[in-house]
Formats: structure tokens, sequence, C-alpha cells
């Protein structure tokens, strides 16, 4: 259910705000971390309905949807309201953010539009395969809280701002992989843009090198980019080993487990120094 509800990405998202301002030692405000769960849930639950719209016509929409959408569609009407009340809730949250957080939102929000006008009104992603487009968007928004208190910090976090959008690229190929495997789904045959299958191709090989080169940046780097890098480490090596495991799963489990996987900083919470 955290995974049909919606409430996966935005706990992933929340909890890596809050890990990221802490071990740079930034107090982040409580309402930021809600602001970012709620915002993201939004986004998350909004995707899935416009998805679902291809169950209202005739086009086969078995071939090209999965559980999520399916219960995003038969509960529409209670996922519309949770948006309209949830955005009620939103905006106050916004009003506590700081002006430069607000400038880099915008910036952000205005691209991700465009993206999802892309997608979902054009239904073409050909120059920006959606598996890439979100480990960016979604590395992008986790690391403005921080860098817009530390504007400083920019240039030392984004080698790990970089790796963790890999992280989220190589979630998102996984699960690509596992919904298309012929043995989940019947959708091995369902096109994919020319980077989506080179990824695809080597995904494996893709997560190997996130595994080894957030477990050198966190031997090399300093607290706050060595602790980052070892969760994006944990979070890939978990991810490669559900892969490797994946016959042993039900479908809807193993999509929810990749999601899980990024939940990593729960792992490093008592080493954090207040």
């Amino acid at each position: 259910m955290w995974h049909l509800l919606s409430l996966d990405a935005p706990g992933v998202a929340a909890l890596w705000v809050w890990f990221i301002a802490s071990t740079n030692h930034i107090r982040i405000p409580l309402s930021s971390v809600a602001a970012m769960f709620i915002a993201v849930w939004m986004l998350y639950a909004a995707d899935r309905l416009l998805d679902a719209r291809l169950l209202d016509s005739h086009s086969e929409p078995e071939q090209h949807l999965e559980a999520r959408h399916f219960f995003h569609y038969r509960h529409r009407t209670v996922f519309l309201a949770g948006i309209l009340l949830a955005s009620a809730a939103l905006a106050p949250l916004l009003l506590r953010l700081s002006a430069d957080a607000v400038h880099l939102y915008l910036i952000l929000g205005g691209l991700l539009f465009g993206y999802f006008i892309l997608i979902h009104v054009t239904r073409s992603a050909h120059r920006l395969p959606k598996e890439i487009a979100v480990g960016i968007f979604f590395a992008a928004a986790i690391f403005i809280p921080t860098v817009a208190r530390r504007p400083e910090l920019r240039v030392a976090l984004l080698p790990s701002a970089l790796l963790f959008a890999s992280l989220c690229s190589l979630n998102c190929l996984f699960i690509y992989a596992w919904e298309h495997d012929p043995e989940f789904s019947d959708q091995a045959n369902h096109p994919v843009h020319a980077i989506t299958r080179f990824a695809l191709a080597h995904v494996r090989l893709f997560a190997v090198i996130v595994i080894v080169t957030g477990t050198l940046l966190a031997l090399v780097g300093g607290f706050a980019p060595g602790s980052i890098s070892l969760a994006i480490a944990l979070s890939a090596s978990l991810l490669l080993l559900l892969h490797y495991r994946r016959r042993q799963f039900a479908a809807l489990t193993l999509r929810a487990a990749a999601d899980l996987a990024l939940l990593t900083p729960i792992l490093l919470f008592p080493f954090l120094r207040r």
C-alpha cells in the first residue's frame, strides 16, 4: 500500500532532504520537509492519474500500465480530492521557504512542467527519456533546501548530487527492466527510447559503477559528502541484490522494494553528528 498510495517517492524525498541537510549541519525546518513530502506526493499521484487516462481509451491500456495505475484509476476521485486538499496544505508551507529556495524551485518547476507537457500531451520524450529525467529532477529537488541555505556548498555537493541522480535513474531502470521482464508481464516488446535501451543492456554495470564511485567518495570525502556517498552506494547495492533475486518476489512487492532500497540514510542515523 505504501507504493500503491504513491507514498514511496515522497517518503524517500523527505528522508533525503533531511539527511543531506543534517550531514552538512543544517537544521531544516519541519515545514520544509513536509512541503517536500506533499509536493512530491501530488506530483507522483498526478503523473499516475494522467498515465491511467489510457483506461478511458480502447488502446489495450493493460499493455502500458501497472498495478499502481489501475489502483489510481479505481480510486481516482479520492486521489483527486487528496491532491486538492494537499495543495491547500502546501500553500502555507511554501510561504515559509526561503526566497533563494523558492527561486530555485520556480526554475526547476518550470522545467518539470515543460517535461510533463512533453510526456502527457505530445506523448513524446524523445530528447530526454523518463528514466534520466526523473534522476535529474528528483536529485535537484532534494539538494535545493541545503544549497539554498548554504550556497557555498554547491560545488562541494555537486559530485554527491550527480551520484544521487544516477542512483534515482538506476532505480527507474531496474523497475523498468523488472516490469518489462517476460516472466513478470507481457510488456517485453514495449517500445523503448534508445538511451534507455542502452542503459538497460548495461544496467548491472551501471549499478556497479555507482557502488564503486560511491564507496570511493565515501572513503576520500569529508563527513558530509562521505556520508551521502555511502548511503548512495548502499542503496545501489540493495537494488543490484534485488535484481539478482527478482524471481523470488511478486512483481508488486519487487516494485515497492525498489523504493525501500533508497531508505539507507536510516542506517546512518546513529553516526550523524549533532
